[in-house]
């Protein structure tokens, strides 16, 4: 005799294993400090003009460190060639927030828009350049492996730089490139950070001479001269 389907009681089992797996994942999260992840939306006023995250920013940035689905990037270089010190900041990376990795922007493509009163940043060689059509292409070969490799594509990824604006900008090329600007976010800049992990680099000897701990950085160097020039 052929078996009854008992299709309600399928139904039934499967939409009760979905719910198990929500509570499951709302409790893993409870108990790990990892708070649920709003979508990403651009802040109002001075921060919404450099495209900061309105819900994860300096001031709600410790709710959404260490999450083992994310990176953590600040896209400043060591030592920028531009005067940020001309708006209050600091051309130095004189700190940084613990968990994140340093890929400087200004090697990923050229700086545009600066304000006037910091001058130029870095000049060099760089990832990728923008066409006629204002569309980013690759420079070098090995253009995109690196981008992925430093941004991977199934990571939530979180940047961060001085005041802000080289985050907008990394999350635009990203963006142009294929990422899914859903997974990231632009949380700021260090300079306004006041939360509880702070990682200093810059100290003061007692002769008040200023010295850089670069061995704290986890710092990702683009050496171009290893690199394939792309030919048309």
């Amino acid at each position: 005799m052929a078996k009854k389907m008992n299709v309600g009681g399928m139904v039934i089992v499967g939409f009760s294993g979905i719910i198990l797996g929500i509570l499951l994942t709302m409790l893993f999260s409870k108990i790990n400090g990892v708070k649920d992840l709003p979508k990403p939306e651009i802040a109002e006023g001075a921060k919404g003009e450099l495209k900061i995250d309105k819900n994860v920013n300096e001031n709600t940035l410790d709710d959404y460190l260490f999450r083992s689905d994310a990176v953590y990037r600040d896209v400043r270089m060591l030592i920028d060639d531009a005067n940020y010190e001309a708006i209050g900041g600091d051309s130095y990376l004189s700190g940084f927030v613990k968990g994140f990795e340093v890929v400087p922007y200004p090697y990923l493509t050229k700086v545009e828009g600066l304000p006037e009163a910091v001058g130029e940043s870095y000049t060099g060689p760089v990832l990728f350049s923008k066409n006629e059509e204002g569309e980013y292409v690759a420079n070098y070969e090995e253009s995109m492996d690196i981008l992925e490799a430093l941004f991977p594509k199934d990571k939530v990824i979180f940047l961060m730089c001085g005041g802000g604006g080289y985050a907008g900008m990394t999350k635009e090329l990203l963006v142009s490139l294929g990422w899914n600007e859903n997974k990231i976010y632009n949380t700021g800049g260090f300079w306004n950070y006041q939360g509880k992990n702070k990682v200093q680099v810059k100290r003061e000897l007692e002769d008040g001479t200023a010295v850089y701990d670069w061995w704290k950085v986890s710092y990702h160097n683009i050496d171009f001269s290893g690199l394939r020039a792309k030919t048309e």
